[in-house]
């Protein structure tokens, strides 16, 4: 959801200054004062660099290595970047961001044309969970709200370090989202973070969800959750997201899609099919094994690639048609940018909408509180492609028609 309203540019309204010096003490910030709101931000470099390239995270030195290797990038501090600016053109009045060092913060909020206060520095290469929690714990006795960019682990670290003494808000920039303390987008979480620091009644405070999964069981094709904690939470419902749903059993009419979907697939067509139980099921009608927490790839009724990533993706595509097949995430409702990074916005792009299946169980659509579909794939271009009234298969000869937002 966006809010196009006319602003001042944002550095126009961020008073906060930097503070010189590279080492010693954290400088002292009155919480409030003057009526200056007070911003805490906290940046996970590392957070999100596995979606693209089908790793499904990045927790541990190894597989942050493999995600460099096969060619991943940053890509929270841009995201940070995106929410500030939003921040910065929505806020009605003057607020100051205290964040750490260099990608732990201050780089996105000079990138957003905001000035830091800089509360914690680390050496080069530092950006560790260490380095998450002794940020959060300088800034939670001065800020009336923290902002942070990354996924779940993030989201895990930040709120042991902080419990509930400050209100938390999340930046998505992870693979894994599960939680319910992320603005539904970059941008839906500037703009809730802006509603919140006025004073808006419209956001207010709740016990939100913090999940996380089991990496390991993820990448061996287990899903294996546990829930951490609550946090205090700004919510409003077009501009928040909630916890994951469990999945619900399959009911009959949802099945008969499936088989009918993969009864219908063309010859010569590649289909690329996502994550979740609904796509198992058409990949059983086909009598194909499956990736339940990944990405396949079906070509004439053949399994041509199995758990791919984005590149594996755009290679098999060269030269053919393709349209990708994909399931509704439960609780969420996200259809692209939560647990299939992989099928990127490049991937959408050439594929283009005309191109995209989606089957969803009835009752998983009516339970969605935000009453529409999300995608968050990163791009703009394509989230704005995606978005409108998109048809969804609920059955072997049902269907409806459904809002999409970005």
């Amino acid at each position: 959801m966006s809010d196009h309203r006319d602003a001042e540019p944002p550095s126009a309204r961020a008073v906060s200054t930097r503070t010189p010096g590279c080492g010693g003490g954290a400088p002292h910030v009155q919480k409030g004062a003057g009526g200056v709101r007070k911003l805490g931000l906290i940046v996970n470099p590392l957070a999100g660099m596995g979606g693209s390239v089908g790793l499904k995270g990045t927790d541990g030195p190894e597989i942050l290595a493999e995600a460099r290797r096969r060619g991943a990038r940053p890509l929270s501090g841009e995201r940070a970047a995106r929410a500030l600016i939003r921040l910065g053109a929505t806020s009605k009045g003057p607020f100051e961001v205290v964040t750490g060092s260099g990608d732990l913060g201050e780089h996105s909020v000079l990138a957003a044309g905001l000035r830091p206060v800089v509360v914690h520095r680390t050496g080069p290469g530092g950006s560790g969970p260490e380095d998450t929690k002794a940020v959060a714990e300088a800034l939670m006795s001065e800020v009336d709200l923290l902002l942070f960019a990354g996924g779940d682990g993030t989201a895990r670290d930040i709120v042991g370090a902080v419990g509930d003494r400050v209100p938390v808000l999340g930046i998505p920039a992870g693979v894994k989202m599960h939680s319910a303390v992320f603005g539904a987008s970059p941008d839906s979480a500037g703009s809730l973070a802006a509603l919140f620091l006025d004073g808006s009644p419209a956001a207010r405070l709740r016990d939100a969800e913090v999940m996380d999964l089991d990496e390991t069981a993820f990448r061996e094709d287990r899903l294996s959750a546990c829930l951490y904690g609550y946090a205090r939470s700004p919510y409003e419902r077009h501009l928040a997201q909630n916890a994951k749903a469990g999945s619900p059993a399959i009911d009959a009419a949802v099945e008969a899609a499936c088989r009918r979907l993969a009864a219908g697939m063309r010859e010569g067509t590649l289909y690329i099919v996502g994550p979740g139980t609904t796509m198992r099921r058409v990949m059983d009608a086909l009598g194909l094994p499956s990736t339940l927490l990944g990405v396949d790839a079906v070509l004439n009724g053949a399994l041509v690639g199995s758990d791919l990533d984005e590149r594996a993706l755009l290679g098999l595509m060269e030269g053919r048609p393709t349209r990708i097949v994909v399931g509704v995430l439960g609780g969420q409702g996200y259809l692209f940018g939560r647990g299939n990074q992989q099928i990127s916005a490049e991937v959408i792009r050439k594929v283009g909408r005309d191109g995209i299946d989606v089957i969803a169980p009835m009752d998983k659509l009516v339970a969605l509180e935000a009453g529409s579909l999300r995608v968050d794939t990163g791009d703009a271009e394509v989230d704005a492609l995606l978005s409108g009234y998109l048809r969804l298969h609920t059955g072997p000869d049902r269907s409806v028609l459904f809002a999409v937002r970005s």
